[in-house]
Parts: C-alpha cells; structure tokens; sequence
C-alpha cells in the first residue's frame, strides 16, 4: 500500500503546507483521511485523480480537515463521477456537509448525481466500521469542533494505518496506534501547551508507549518547522510517501 502525505500542514498553511490530506491507495482501492479545505488543489497539483477516491475518512469537523469535502463531491459531480463514495466521520458529520455545500454553493446538496454518495457515522468508542475492503476504527479525542472529535485506526490490504486527528495527549491514543505500521501524530508546537492540540515534547515522552512500526509527525507550526533537524521522529511533508 502506499500512504502519500498530500497535505502535511497545520490551518494556516505554514511553511506553504496544504492542509491534512492523507491518500490510501492500493491495487483497485483508495482512501483519503481527512481532506483539508485545500485538498482538491492539493490532489491535482500531485497529479491525481480526485474520482479515483472510494472513500474519504474525516476525524473532525474543523475545516482544516474537513472542509474540502464539498469540493470532492462537487469535482465528482462536474466531472460526470459514476463510482460511489462513502465517507465516514463522526456523529454529526451528514449535518455538517449539508449545511457547508448549501452554505458554498446553495442547492448542491440535494442534487441529483450519478454517484451515490453514503455517510457513516463513527462511533468514538473503539468500533468498526467497513465500506469494501476498508475497516475504520475510532476514538474520541480532546479536540473542541462543535461534534466530536476523533483518532481512527484504518485497515486496508494488510497495512494499519492510524491518526491522531487533532487533540491534547489522551491515553486512547493508545488504543489509536495499537498494531498500526504507521502512526501519523500530529506536533503542532516544539513544546508550547496549546488547547485541544499536542506538542512535541509530550509525543516525545509518550512516543515508546506507542505500539506502531513507524511513527510521522504531521499538522506542524512554526516552531516545529523551525526545528526539523532536531526531530527524533519522520517528519511528514507534502507528498512524502510511504510503501508498506
């Protein structure tokens, strides 16, 4: 499988960074987890194709993560898609996307596509959900965005992949990371406290609890991109890959 970083970013675009994107692709299957106001741009500066995505994973409601959402589904539409798309999300999620395509483009909601378009709602406790090949677990995390917010453990083609979403460190990240070859954290500051959000000093201190094959630092600010060379973990960038 391969995991490409299309966004690495934080909300403000730092550093000239696209907002969280994160592409799944094996043979015949690809999933995005979350898509950042910025993806499509992000996608089709990579040179890909946006109709190719099955499924797009959302672990909250911030538009920093989910606010490309309306424009995939709107690509979709305008490119005459044909293949389904399922998206999960937290409760609340089905909500959230009518009200910010009606809000973006009034009556794009309740059009008629050619695709059918399906929203699960997770359920923050550790459960599992699947659409095809795919497997979402989840766990609510500390993050305030007006609907709960979530960490997601993902199964496809024999590869765990695992976010943090955004949040301040909560021991679910445990259960998050467990059995993933890759973990994405995010590291927002080098070691300032920010609310609902982690430093790096606090992953640095929780990092050997995690039980993962390889942990990636993403969603990092100033004073994290200032300090690269210093890092004991991978940083992400965009469109850096991962092989599994």
């Amino acid at each position: 499988m391969e995991i490409r970083f299309i966004g690495s970013g934080d909300a403000f675009g730092t550093g000239g960074r696209f907002q969280t994107c994160i592409r799944l692709q094996t043979q015949g299957y690809t999933a995005l987890v979350d898509c950042g106001a910025t993806s499509l741009t992000a996608m089709k500066s990579q040179h890909l194709d946006p109709g190719e995505v099955d499924a797009v994973v959302i672990s909250h409601l911030h538009g920093d993560h989910f606010g490309g959402l309306p424009f995939l589904v709107l690509d979709g539409q305008f490119t005459r898609r044909t293949k389904p798309l399922t998206v999960f999300g937290p409760v609340g999620t089905r909500q959230r996307l009518h009200l910010a395509m009606e809000t973006l483009y009034p009556g794009s909601a309740t059009v008629q596509r050619r695709f059918t378009l399906e929203v699960t709602e997770l359920d923050g406790g550790g459960g599992t959900q699947t659409a095809g090949p795919l497997e979402v677990a989840s766990w609510e995390v500390d993050h305030a965005s007006g609907a709960p917010a979530l960490a997601v453990h993902t199964a496809l083609d024999g590869t765990r992949f695992a976010y943090s979403g955004d949040t301040a460190w909560t021991p679910v990240l445990l259960d998050a990371a467990a059995g993933s070859d890759v973990f994405a954290c995010e590291a927002y500051t080098w070691d300032k406290a920010v609310r609902y959000h982690l430093d790096y000093a606090t992953v640095r201190t929780h990092a050997d609890e995690l039980d993962t094959g390889r942990l990636v630092l993403t969603h990092m600010g100033p004073s994290m991109l200032e300090r690269l060379d210093e890092l004991d973990h991978i940083p992400a960038s965009d469109g850096f890959v991962i092989r599994t």
